[in-house]
């Protein structure tokens, strides 16, 4: 005997229907067959409407036409496609239906209230109706049926709209009906009999519930719900995009997924299935050839112990405390008889080791009931103060994270304490011990989905993942989405994957949450009507909880960089060569790196100095392991390295210049190269970074140029008149050979901290001497490296190296 059970999406037009008696008729070739039927989609849900709002506002009874309408339009159209379908008498029966509800909703309105009792019998039409027009197409196949009806047959106690059924009485009931081998046996879901024979409803999940209790009644071998899932997910797949099916559960596994939120199957669904040692199979009415998801007693399929991450949203939390707590024997005792007698369940709970604090979570609509009874049951000791006052804490989500033996794995909780860490997100409670296949947290609900995202990254997939918000396409910006797209499968080997999922200018901006398509970016971006906009940007990670996302910034635009602050509270790692933040004033660069400090965010600069060269990252790595810099001198430009290595080999000034525009070398203008601020804030960052109070007034520059070159904004203006230093130029360069020296443009910190940008004659032995054709070089002169300096040397300019140094960082934001 196999049952299958179909839920509502499975029911809910007349293809479906159809499809549904299809694979009965599958089924019934290969066993006998028990079917479980719901209600049509919505159907339910539309009653509870109609009686709610005839309550509620008096309404008349126009608003049940919707849902007779819509079986009278489900008939109509099986009639249509399904031969010798009998629609005449399923009509007759969907009018007796409803004008019974008309007569009992005619009631309602006069009573100005509903009874639980006429509530079951109301909301349970769908599934009769359902079972009726199954009935008579699988009759239509020239099947034999035999229905079961769930009043008579499944004995319950409890509430008309929550009742239990008893499996024993159940079973020998049914166990009394004469059922034909050949028969296909149906059974409307959700409804079963209490001892007076009076209809009541299974709650919810109602139907689901009918079909175990079938299951174990008729000793069925397997029990399959058809839903519109594949079957059980590893995460919400609408919630986490690389989620996967699990290929089996075991009862404890999807007992304690379906307590904590996971959508698999009810609680009370698994018991009867697990008590009886019934397999039950997840499958998709939508997808007849997944093989959905096996729950059964044990769980051999996969060598995975870990089996998901899910969530409860809307909870509470309860705090009592109070230092006389210890010497109330049976407090723990009073807090759960106060709270079960208003029938609330308890989800978790926690006590403090020195026993002064009790905590426990409910769903946050039943606060003012709890609350309400355990203000009577503690009366006198709040009001002697033996207890301090009731404390509730809100808007709060249970996250849990489920595997075999999870307990015995020691490790697992360290990493989810790291990873939520290293999120920034503050975990409120813990229970662990208390479940052998469960860990669960407690946190701020608008944490969650953020939390579940990194979680299920780091304990189901190898996979590290960047996600990349572009700021400024220039020819660094262009150059970086390049080697990005062309490294894409190299990393992906090392399971490193770099989505992008913004590339923005001044002016606009293409998105997408999955990652842009860099192989048409281009495309895509000249036809994007979307204008750049920050709070976009935000929002867009907001709503969708992006994994460890980074902001790289390859602009040079001031107002951009005095956003790094609202960045860094959103979330963002940032990875800039844009020098203008940490050449702001000081107090910014501190509020910068305090900020940075306090989110736990990464804030990689490297490329603001020496291009791909390691600058930053060597004299922090100096610093932190106890060296002292003495002074450091360095050439930090590439397009005057480029320029003074060709005086050399005489090449006039202005020729020189055009060439390193040509190599893309200098900026768009020259003189911005020029003027030597450039070196000079890369050395105000260096001077930061040593530990000097430095503004950028403070670094002494000694120009380049005469004074009044510097007037020239138009840079083709600039160029033509740049001839008149050629001479100049000229001279400088052969007195400088005459002393076996040589021209450079040079940044320095002396041991006072006293910063410098201006042109130095350097000898032979220096390490400045052989620097050309675009080359950076620092030294470092430290208490360890003396009296021969450490020195970086390097390719200092150009979009390669700066974009190839961009990368870099982004790859460090995974440490």
């Amino acid at each position: 005997m196999k049952l299958l059970k179909f839920g509502g999406t499975s029911l809910a037009n007349a293809e479906k229907f159809l499809c549904v008696a299809d694979i009965i008729e599958k089924n019934i070739k290969n066993a006998k067959i028990a079917v479980v039927l719901s209600a049509p989609a919505k159907i339910t849900n539309y009653l509870v409407e109609t009686i709610e709002t005839i309550i509620q506002h008096h309404q008349k009874l126009e608003d049940i036409n919707l849902s007779e309408n819509i079986f009278f339009e489900l008939v109509q159209n099986i009639k249509k496609m399904q031969p010798n379908f009998c629609n005449k008498s399923i009509n007759e029966l969907i009018k007796k239906e409803f004008d019974k509800l008309r007569k009992m909703m005619h009631g309602i309105i006069l009573l100005k209230q509903c009874p639980d009792n006429i509530r079951a019998i109301l909301i349970s039409r769908g599934e009769i109706l359902s079972v009726f027009i199954m009935k008579n197409i699988l009759e239509a196949r020239k099947h034999q049926v035999t229905v079961i009806n769930p009043v008579k047959n499944l004995i319950s106690i409890g509430h008309y709209l929550d009742s239990t059924v008893n499996i024993p009485k159940s079973k020998k009931l049914i166990s009394q009906i004469n059922l034909n081998n050949t028969d296909v046996i149906l059974m409307a879901g959700f409804i079963a009999g209490n001892e007076k024979k009076e209809l009541v409803v299974l709650g919810r999940n109602g139907s689901d519930y009918s079909a175990a209790i079938l299951a174990a009644c008729l000793n069925a071998s397997c029990c399959e719900i058809w839903t519109d899932v594949d079957g059980v997910f590893t995460c919400d797949p609408r919630e986490v995009s690389n989620s996967y099916l699990l290929e089996s559960l075991s009862y404890e596994e999807a007992m304690e997924l379906s307590y904590f939120g996971a959508k698999v199957l009810h609680p009370r669904t698994i018991e009867p299935i697990s008590q009886f040692k019934i397999p039950c199979i997840i499958k998709n009415t939508n997808n007849l050839n997944s093989l959905g998801t096996l729950i059964c007693e044990k769980n051999n399929l996969t060598k995975n112990f870990l089996k998901g991450v899910t969530h409860l949203d809307n909870i509470a939390m309860f705090v009592i405390s109070g230092l006389a707590m210890k010497n109330m024997l049976n407090i723990n005792a009073r807090i759960f008889t106060a709270i079960s007698q208003k029938n609330i369940n308890i989800i978790i709970i926690t006590q403090s080791s020195s026993e002064n604090t009790i905590n426990f979570c409910i769903l946050e609509n039943c606060i003012d009931q709890v609350k309400s009874a355990l203000t009577e049951e503690f009366r006198l000791e709040l009001k002697e103060n033996i207890l301090n006052p009731i404390h509730i804490i809100s808007k709060l989500s249970i996250l849990s994270i489920v595997g075999s033996n999870i307990f015995l794995k020691p490790n697992i909780a360290s990493k989810i304490f790291y990873t939520l860490g290293s999120a920034n997100i503050n975990v409120i409670a813990i229970a662990q011990g208390s479940s052998k296949h469960s860990i669960s947290l407690v946190l701020n609900k608008k944490n969650i989905l953020n939390a579940v995202k990194i979680i299920h990254d780091t304990m189901f997939s190898n996979k590290k993942i960047i996600t990349v918000f572009l700021i400024g396409i220039g020819g660094v910006g262009k150059t970086l989405i390049k080697q990005i797209f062309e490294q894409k499968h190299f990393l992906y080997k090392k399971n490193i994957d770099i989505k992008i999922c913004l590339i923005a200018n001044s002016k606009k901006m293409i998105m997408s949450k999955n990652g842009i398509n860099l192989s048409i970016w281009e495309n895509d971006f000249k036809k994007s009507k979307e204008e750049f906009n920050l709070d976009k940007l935000i929002s867009l990670t907001k709503k969708h909880h992006f994994l460890n996302p980074a902001i790289v910034d390859c602009t040079s635009d001031q107002l951009l960089s005095e956003q790094y602050i609202t960045f860094f509270k959103n979330g963002f790692h940032i990875i800039t060569s844009n020098k203008k933040a940490n050449t702001n004033t000081f107090q910014y660069y501190q509020k910068i790196q305090k900020t940075v400090s306090k989110t736990n965010k990464k804030f990689f600069y490297e490329t603001n100095v020496g291009a791909g060269l390691p600058i930053i990252s060597t004299l922090k790595n100096l610093l932190n392991t106890g060296d002292s810099i003495t002074c450091c001198k360095g050439i930090l430009s590439g397009s005057l390295s480029f320029i003074f290595g060709k005086l050399e080999k005489g090449v006039t000034f202005s020729q020189s210049i055009k060439e390193a525009q040509e190599l893309g070398f200098t900026e768009p203008n020259p003189l911005d190269d020029l003027s030597g601020i450039d070196v000079a804030r890369k050395i105000l960052i260096i001077a930061r970074e040593m530990g000097y109070h430095k503004e950028l007034k403070d670094i002494e520059i000694t120009p380049l140029l005469p004074e009044h070159f510097y007037k020239y904004k138009d840079k083709n203006k600039f160029l033509s008149k740049i001839q008149e230093l050629d001479l100049y130029f000229l001279e400088q360069t052969k007195k400088a050979k005459k002393l076996g020296k040589v021209l450079r443009f040079v940044g320095k910190i002396d041991n006072k901290g006293k910063c410098q940008v201006k042109i130095e004659k350097i000898s032979i032995h220096d390490p400045l001497y052989k620097v050309k054709n675009g080359e950076n070089v620092l030294a470092f002169y430290t208490k360890y490296y003396h009296p021969l300096p450490l020195v970086l040397k390097g390719y200092g300019a150009g979009n390669n190296v700066t974009a190839s140094g961009i990368f870099s960082n982004l790859l460090h934001t995974l440490s």
